[in-house]
């Protein structure tokens, strides 16, 4: 912890776990070997990336190391029992292993609407690692767990006051850092280092937090489940040569202010998996339209490219704690802030999807392997209700068995080690 007099006083009780194999360069984690020239731009892909070779050892031994991009190697002495984690995806991970009580994390790293129709708990109430405008390093000491799934880069990046001896420090002293910033690649640094190629995609991300977690009948289990899923979608998904145009906007645009922020459908990283698992790139109305900085648009740019959809990114969970709610999705909070002001502009309420009630709630943008099942099938349900069913926004996770692209309890089983 730090002292009043601004030292740092180094606690020792993590001589059981070490770090290894991470390359510190630059001001930020260099990772692998590998790397991209300075100034290359991401790249998009339909599939899942794949990551460079690994060199593994196995739980089961005394000890192990573990090895992902872009962290390198991490040695475990033994099989973590608490887990910290900044990214709701990375919760939802460890939960779908059914180590939801290992977590350490604050209520905003996991949606209760996908969890308590499955009735999982976990500890939330622990402080953000978030805090007014960083990341302060005595949260790391209070969390005080066995490893942190959180990108060491990240935290570089979004916080000036952290250096290369910071991390070096809480690794030494708490916990090695075991993460990916893996959602989306935008930031140039991600750029710099070659995220796009290198970063492990949702499944392979859950691999290896699978493996630091010694939980592999259940990652297979999931891996199966997720096969099934995607045969089952592709299976009923309609042939339509022209889907509905998209224009995605994230939940932080402000309609009654004219401000939206463009997201684009082809950007790899795992947020985009529910579209480009429909097949739902192509349809993407905001492609090679020029916007602002963090994609900052207007009605009068919305009204020229006109979508036949507007979608709101993380919009299915308003209502969410997120925004002050209960878990629950909010069908009138939802409306108030994203669709009340567009059809009450002289611009907006001349967009088709505003005229036609389709200002609908998108996915969220972090899922692990639970909440990508929900998010698939949600997804599914929204562009093609035909096929798959009408959403209900008062309850927009109960589809009817028969309508079902995934087993409820089979996700039980695989959660309580039914595997």
């Amino acid at each position: 912890m730090n002292n009043d007099d601004g030292t740092t006083e180094a606690p020792t009780r993590r001589d059981y776990m070490k770090y290894g194999g991470a390359v510190i360069g630059g001001g930020l984690l260099a990772g692998c070997s590998r790397q991209t020239d300075a100034g290359a731009t991401a790249t998009s892909t339909g599939t899942e990336t794949t990551t460079a070779a690994e060199t593994e050892t196995s739980p089961g031994e005394e000890s192990y190391t573990v090895e992902m991009f872009p962290v390198g190697e991490v040695e475990f002495e033994s099989v973590p029992e608490s887990v910290t984690t900044y990214a709701m995806a990375w919760a939802d991970m460890v939960v779908s292993l059914g180590q939801a009580d290992k977590l350490q994390t604050n209520r905003l790293s996991g949606p209760t609407l996908f969890y308590d129709p499955l009735g999982i708990d976990y500890d939330n109430d622990w402080p953000p690692l978030w805090q007014d405008g960083g990341m302060p390093k005595e949260v790391f000491y209070e969390h005080d767990p066995d490893v942190f799934f959180v990108d060491p880069n990240l935290i570089r990046a979004w916080d000036d006051n952290w250096d290369d001896s910071d991390i070096e420090e809480v690794e030494s002293n708490v916990a090695p850092f075991f993460g990916c910033l893996n959602r989306r690649f935008r930031a140039e640094w991600q750029q710099e280092m070659g995220y796009s190629e290198q970063a492990p995609s949702m499944l392979e991300a859950f691999e290896k937090v699978g493996t630091v977690l010694d939980e592999r009948a259940r990652v297979e289990a999931w891996l199966d489940l997720h096969k099934d899923l995607q045969s089952e979608l592709q299976s009923r998904t309609p042939d339509d040569p022209e889907p509905p145009s998209i224009g995605l906007i994230n939940s932080g645009s402000v309609p009654e202010n004219g401000e939206f922020y463009v997201l684009y459908l082809e950007e790899s990283g795992y947020e985009m998996k529910p579209y480009r698992d429909l097949g739902l790139v192509e349809a993407d109305a905001f492609a090679g339209v020029e916007t602002g900085q963090y994609g900052l648009t207007d009605y009068e740019t919305l009204l020229e490219v006109d979508p036949d959809l507007v979608l709101v990114h993380w919009g299915i969970t308003t209502g969410s704690v997120t925004f002050g709610g209960d878990g629950a999705f909010d069908a009138e909070q939802f409306h108030e802030k994203f669709v009340a002001p567009m059809e009450n502009d002289d611009v907006g309420s001349q967009l088709t999807a505003v005229q036609e009630g389709r200002v609908l709630p998108g996915p969220t943008a972090e899922q692990g392997p639970l909440v990508n099942a929900f998010q698939t099938e949600l997804t599914a349900r929204l562009f093609y209700p035909e096929e798959f069913g009408e959403l209900d926004f008062d309850a927009p996770l109960d589809v009817p068995e028969e309508s079902r692209l995934f087993d409820r309890q089979r996700v039980r089983d695989i959660i309580d080690g039914e595997v």
